[in-house]
């Protein structure tokens, strides 16, 4: 996923010796669970239950855990379920479509719920999903 692709970068060093290299950021990229919220664009059945068009889905590791009706919300329920086993590092990649405040309020989320969770948000323009979370 693309936040697994920013840990493996994050990790990456050039005067390292290329299969170090390689063995730090595919150990980053693989340390990072990832998880989207989308919008539903048609009725489905998910693993979370039935979901109408227009509803807001919090996918995590690519199935389906949540069905909401705000993005915000949404995102909260699926930073809580993923933080529950632990992390470090949140990193937020908001879409164009992503409302203005959801990466503000879901800072203040990790800060107030989750000692020692630092954030870090990226615009991420153009994507397919308004918000993608990644977490260390």
């Amino acid at each position: 996923s693309a936040v697994q692709g920013l840990a493996a970068l994050a990790v990456h060093e050039p005067g390292r010796r290329f299969d170090e290299d390689v063995v730090a950021m595919t150990s980053a990229a693989g340390a990072t669970r990832h998880a989207e919220v989308t919008v539903a664009e048609r009725q489905s059945w998910t693993t979370a239950g039935i979901c109408q068009a227009g509803d807001v889905l919090g996918l995590i590791e690519g199935d389906v855990a949540v069905i909401g009706s705000d993005v915000t919300a949404t995102a909260k329920t699926v930073l809580d379920r993923m933080l529950s086993a632990g992390g470090e590092l949140v990193t937020l990649v908001l879409g164009d479509d992503a409302p203005d405040t959801v990466a503000d309020h879901l800072q203040i989320h990790v800060r107030d719920s989750y000692l020692a969770v630092d954030t870090v948000v990226y615009r991420g323009g153009r994507q397919g999903a308004p918000l993608l979370i990644g977490v260390e």
